[in-house]
């Protein structure tokens, strides 16, 4: 099997190490999760994370940075509502809409979730070299850029 180095020569090279990487990292890190919140959908989890990134959205919105259809998002909404985890309000300027905004449980949850995940991977960055860890503090930012394209 050919080193990572050999194969990353590449850009189609480097496409498949770094999905491959990432979808691992991704899978590590979600093994990680808070126990309490194992109940909840990492799909559910993910929009609490929008919510706290990007504020009060409607369901639309969220649909739209989460690339899902708007009817999938309002299942999802529901169920965060159900748990306790959103709350809905009509919109300030159009009170035709809706808006959904986290809820205090909701901010916690997001916040035991993170704090533990956040917790492992900061454990495994502290066995890296530092060279390691400044390469990936380069790298952090262009990753986001793609995740965003």
């Amino acid at each position: 099997m050919p080193s990572v180095e050999k194969v990353t020569r590449t850009d189609s090279g480097l496409a498949s190490a770094l999905r491959i990487s990432v979808a691992r990292l991704q899978r590590r890190l979600r093994g990680e999760r808070d126990p309490d919140n194992e109940l909840l959908p990492v799909g559910q989890l993910s929009v609490l994370g929008l919510l706290n990134r990007f504020g009060d959205s409607t369901v639309g919105e969220l649909a739209a940075l989460e690339r899902v259809q708007p009817p999938s998002m309002t299942r999802t909404v529901n169920c965060l509502d159900d748990g306790g985890y959103v709350v809905r309000r009509k919109n300030e300027s159009d009170g035709r809409q809706v808006v959904v905004a986290l809820s205090e449980q909701g901010k916690q949850t997001l916040a035991n979730d993170r704090r533990r995940r956040d917790a492992w991977l900061a454990q495994r960055l502290r066995e890296l070299t530092p060279e390691e860890r400044s390469v990936l503090r380069q790298a952090a930012p262009i990753i986001e850029r793609l995740a965003q394209a």
